[in-house]
């Protein structure tokens, strides 16, 4: 399955007094930039020092998380998206939001570890499966009389305790090994 859309981290940076204060002030920029977004920069004018001084996203798009964070924490998380390839950062995102992930010594996700688990896009974990016996060769010197007696909907039942399947978003799935 491939298909085309942009993938692109994005945060809605606000100024947090303005928002305690009850006026909504600030702007969505790339989340890759977003530790280098200034008060200044927010408002479009200089602010007095002292005031207005500390910003938070409190919406994003295509970035794994669920709740608002810290322009730096946006940042650090949109640079790690950018260490695999646009294809798979759907697929990183939802490894992430599994919560059957792996984070490297920074708290981010583990790249490498993401690499050896993500088994692809699927249709199905059941399509997925039937492939895994086909390039396996469980079935391989199976007699066809025999062979037509194997319980697929059991063995697939059993075999997905060893993966994170994440729906895609697109009637598909997202397969993980649990290593």
């Amino acid at each position: 399955m491939t298909r085309s859309f942009d993938t692109t981290p994005r945060v809605w940076i606000g100024c947090l007094q303005c928002y305690n204060e009850g006026n909504l002030v600030g702007d969505w920029h790339n989340a890759t930039d977003a530790d280098e977004i200034t008060t200044s920069q927010l408002h479009g004018r200089a602010i007095d020092p002292g005031t207005h001084e500390e910003l938070w996203c409190l919406d994003h798009e295509n970035l794994p998380i669920t709740a608002e964070c810290s322009p730096r924490d946006a940042a650090e998380l949109a640079r790690t998206l950018e260490d695999v390839p646009e294809r798979e950062r759907p697929a990183l995102n939802a490894w992430v939001l599994s919560g059957d992930y792996i984070e490297d010594g920074d708290g981010l996700p583990s790249i490498s570890d993401f690499e050896e688990r993500y088994c692809g896009e699927w249709s199905s974990f059941r399509e997925y499966a039937e492939q895994l016996v086909e390039d396996s060769g469980l079935l391989a010197d199976v007699p066809e009389e025999v062979a037509r007696y194997f319980d697929w909907e059991a063995w697939t039942r059993d075999l997905i305790y060893d993966y994170a399947v994440m729906d895609d978003g697109s009637h598909g799935a997202y397969v993980f090994r649990s290593l």
